[in-house]
């Protein structure tokens, strides 16, 4: 005899219901794995098959007998993955295990409770932010280097962000500060401003940097030094920052022997540190060197899963990805904090029109030249002023103070026209009244515009010798 219960009408929906509860259970709850193979190794990309998960999501590569290798999937082909290694891949062969990475964990301090890593992104990249990181220098992976333990009171954060509505951005009002007195005059930088040091090798970019670092005024200093040597890193920290500025600052480095993944993801990791301070509501001082180096990491990437070369060998999302990066920076939500941002543009061959340089020159706020002839005549810091511009200067400077710049401009570049004529004696003096001021007023100009790195100059002091270099009252 059959029961209500368990007539033939009523099975099927029970069995359905049961059913619903088990995809949920292990939609909600499974822990299994799922696993790809390495089937080729081309250059520097990995191939997977087997493995089904976004670009962007981080990878482990493993075998018998060697240390586990971090990936990133850069790109995909029908069932193929394209993964970009982190590290050495000698000693790997075919048929080695590829699985999604676990999210970051930071160190659990006593009586805190650890938060589970969200199911939804485990895979994607997760990296210590917080106010643990001040004072620490850490690598692209947010290891420290500094040899000073783990980090502390830091949380494992998704590195990608929603962009900021360009219409909820403050507009740029204040000045800032930077210390050097010919960029406080000259080249007035806004606060949220970004900006460009364009140069060759070797002619003083960093030095420059490093004197920004010591004297702007920001409650927190972010340095990313990216494809840049090795040796710089330490000097960096312990000759330019010193023990004050280095309690402010964050130091990320992913020196040139890096590979190219690690270059990137060290200029995103600097850039998401520095955002989370502007969140806080704090005035962030952002030095990248250089985002030149960083194009180069994406270009060594994109040719070698196949992206056809555009220009000088750079692939097209080269230039795709430098806006993608310097528009992070910038004035806060609504005028809270922001991220006053430096990037240094290697130009090769002090060529001013390399394709990145030129690049680089649209989409920043402002470009400071350094000049090699400047350099070579001892002439520190070596900053081009015909050839350099400040694009938010007329909105942060009073109308006094934009006019002695445009007559100390004015002047300068009229001394730069006529010196071949004066230095061979071929001018007669008289024949042009504004070159005979030029000329008297030169050696004061000179003086102006030179610098010692140890020697500070605050906005006041600036505009007051500006003022006395161009006045011709104060000639002996």
């Amino acid at each position: 005899m059959q029961t209500p219960e368990s007539t033939p009408s009523t099975a099927p929906a029970k069995w359905a219901d049961y059913l619903a509860q088990a995809r949920a259970a292990v939609g909600e709850e499974s822990s299994l794995e799922v696993r790809g193979t390495l089937t080729k190794l081309t250059g520097l990309v990995l191939e997977a098959s087997g493995i089904r998960v976004p670009v962007g999501s981080q990878c482990v590569v493993t075998m018998k007998a060697r240390e586990p290798v971090l990936a990133e999937v850069v790109g995909f082909s029908g069932d193929r993955a394209y993964l970009m290694p982190a590290g050495d891949v000698h000693g790997l062969s075919s048929g080695a295990g590829v699985a999604a990475a676990a999210a970051f964990v930071p160190v659990p301090r006593l009586g805190e409770k650890t938060v589970p890593a969200d199911a939804a992104s485990a895979g994607m990249l997760r990296l210590p932010l917080g106010d643990g990181l001040l004072g620490r220098v850490v690598d692209s992976q947010g290891f420290p280097m500094d040899r000073m333990g783990p980090l502390a009171d830091v949380s494992a954060r998704v590195l990608d962000r929603k962009p900021i509505n360009a219409m909820d951005r403050a507009p740029v009002r204040e000045a800032l500060d930077t210390g050097v007195r010919s960029i406080n005059a000259l080249l007035t930088v806004g606060r949220g401003q970004r900006l460009g040091l364009f140069a060759g090798s070797g002619v003083g970019k960093s030095v420059l940097l490093g004197m920004m670092a010591r004297y702007t005024q920001a409650d927190v200093i972010v340095v990313g030094l990216i494809g840049e040597r090795g040796r710089e890193v330490k000097e960096f920290i312990e000759d330019i920052l010193g023990v004050d500025g280095r309690q402010r600052s964050v130091v990320v480095a992913a020196p040139a022997d890096a590979p190219p993944l690690l270059r990137m993801q060290g200029a995103s990791y600097a850039t998401a540190i520095a955002e989370y301070f502007r969140d806080q509501g704090k005035h962030v001082l952002l030095l990248m060197d250089s985002l030149t180096r960083y194009a180069m990491a994406q270009r060594e990437i994109a040719l070698a899963i196949g992206e056809p070369p555009a220009t000088k060998g750079y692939p097209p999302s080269c230039f795709a990805k430098l806006p993608q990066l310097v528009e992070r920076s910038g004035n806060g939500l609504n005028g809270v904090g922001s991220i006053t941002a430096f990037y240094t543009v290697l130009s090769e061959g002090d060529d001013q029109q390399d394709p990145i340089a030129d690049a680089a020159r649209a989409i920043l706020d402002g470009h400071i030249v350094l000049s090699r002839s400047l350099a070579e005549s001892g002439h520190y810091p070596a900053i081009d002023v015909e050839q350099s511009a400040s694009r938010v200067m007329h909105n942060v400077v009073d109308r006094g103070h934009f006019e002695q710049a445009r007559r100390f401009r004015s002047l300068y570049s009229k001394y730069q026209k006529g010196r071949d004529l004066v230095q061979i004696g071929a001018y007669a003096p008289g024949s042009d009244p504004v070159l005979d001021e030029a000329i008297a007023l030169q050696p004061g100009m000179i003086q102006f515009l030179q610098q010692d790195m140890l020697e500070a100059a605050p906005m006041e002091q600036a505009l007051a010798q500006l003022a006395l270099s161009t006045s011709v009252e104060a000639l002996p």
